[in-house]
């Protein structure tokens, strides 16, 4: 074997593990699996949808899909902060738990980078107690100095009064 063929493994055994896309929210790091993500786009008017709850920011039409647009910051319950050229909507593909796939668009304050992280360097997201919730976190790892909260897009798309129009979503458009 070179040494050539002996660095390529190395370089292999460093890389592998599970791509999240990180993104930054209110000055904390989160991820997203990267397999999860269909597109990245800047932040555009929405459709409102009446009596939605307010983190619902409205519906895009996506190539004749229908998207529910979610504002993170307000779904956590974190301050609101208008939209700049940073923001961006990371449309990301859910699987319902009857299996069936949709596709949701969250609002975040900026893209930040892809992370590499083995299953044994995730930390599960520990036990706040009841006024904390974390179910949709899948858990943390860290990245340097800082943490990154690993997002459940599948749970976070679970319950939400947005399921309706998640559902509808097979409705083409037409101009």
């Amino acid at each position: 074997m070179t040494d050539t063929a002996l660095d390529t493994t190395e370089q292999d055994k460093e890389i592998a593990g599970t791509q999240y896309l990180t993104f930054l929210l209110a000055d904390e790091h989160y991820g997203l699996n990267i397999l999860q993500v269909q597109e990245i786009r800047g932040w555009e008017k929405v459709t409102r949808v009446p009596n939605s709850p307010d983190y619902l920011r409205g519906v895009l039409n996506l190539r004749g899909t229908i998207v529910p647009i979610v504002d993170l910051r307000m779904r956590f319950g974190l301050a609101a902060e208008p939209y700049g050229k940073q923001t961006v909507v990371i449309v990301v593909r859910t699987v319902a738990p009857e299996g069936d796939e949709r596709s949701m668009g969250l609002v975040v304050d900026a893209v930040s980078d892809v992370l590499v992280a083995r299953d044994d360097q995730v930390i599960s997201t520990p036990e706040f107690g009841a006024h904390v919730p974390t179910e949709n976190l899948l858990g943390l790892v860290s990245d340097g100095e800082q943490m990154v909260m690993l997002l459940d897009v599948n749970r976070l798309a679970e319950g939400n009064d947005f399921e309706d129009v998640a559902a509808d979503q097979r409705t083409v458009i037409e101009d």
